[in-house]
């Protein structure tokens, strides 16, 4: 019994190291991306940008579709979400390879704004520091606004207005379910997803987009039946 409380210890010291070291470097790292341009200035510049769409003129069925396939418990959760982490590892560790990621869409958007897209562990530890920060200061609807606002979806096209407009010659308020869902799918991988590079590929994603809607409540299957 003792060597085992010795044991739990000696677990406990490791982990509390381990946390901090994980702390310091995340925190090294978004300091540094900080010290570059300030949060706020790099979120003014996006909102100050000609092509910003504000939340009032997202479609909600676009917006629902976002939520449904990249972070479904977004509303629910904090600047990370613990559930889809353990969820993560565990599909990965059973399949012997990365197939799934537990990125929050808070995550995302502070690699989009802030950080870098190179997938190292310092820039994975500052992303999780800087989700905080992001938290802190807006709220979930300002996230979901700047985030869908910073992606890319392939073409050139960054952002859901250049995307809107470049793949269906609308702005975003007037997109249809068939469309709102297309472009949902596209930010996970815009090099395979993207409409016009690989449109088999494309309605595959789609589809994906259409059952998680079903699956949370948003649309229902007749709604997706008929795309």
């Amino acid at each position: 019994m003792k060597l085992f409380k010795k044991i739990l210890i000696i677990l406990l010291v490791l982990i509390i190291i381990a946390g901090t070291i994980c702390f310091i470097i995340g925190y090294s790292t978004y300091s540094k991306a900080l010290d570059e341009k300030p949060l706020i200035s790099r979120i003014e510049e996006i909102e100050n940008n000609d092509n910003f769409v504000p939340f009032s003129k997202l479609p909600k069925n676009y917006l629902n579709a976002v939520v449904a396939v990249e972070d479904h418990r977004f509303y629910d959760h904090g600047p990370i979400d613990l559930i889809a982490i353990a969820r993560a590892i565990w599909v990965n560790v059973k399949s012997l390879e990365l197939r799934e990621g537990g990125s929050t869409l808070t995550q995302q958007l502070a690699k989009n704004v802030v950080l870098s897209q190179e997938e190292t562990v310092s820039r994975k530890l500052g992303e999780v520091i800087a989700a905080f920060d992001i938290e802190k200061n807006y709220s979930k609807d300002e996230i979901l606004t700047l985030y869908v606002n910073t992606c890319y979806f392939g073409e050139g096209y960054y952002g859901i207005y250049e995307a809107s407009m470049g793949y269906y010659n609308k702005e975003p308020k007037d997109l249809n379910l068939d469309e709102a869902s297309m472009l949902a799918g596209v930010p996970n991988a815009p090099s395979v997803y993207a409409p016009t590079v690989n449109p088999d590929l494309a309605k595959k994603r789609q589809e994906h987009v259409l059952e998680k809607m079903v699956e949370y409540g948003y649309i229902t299957k007749e709604e997706a039946n008929s795309i």
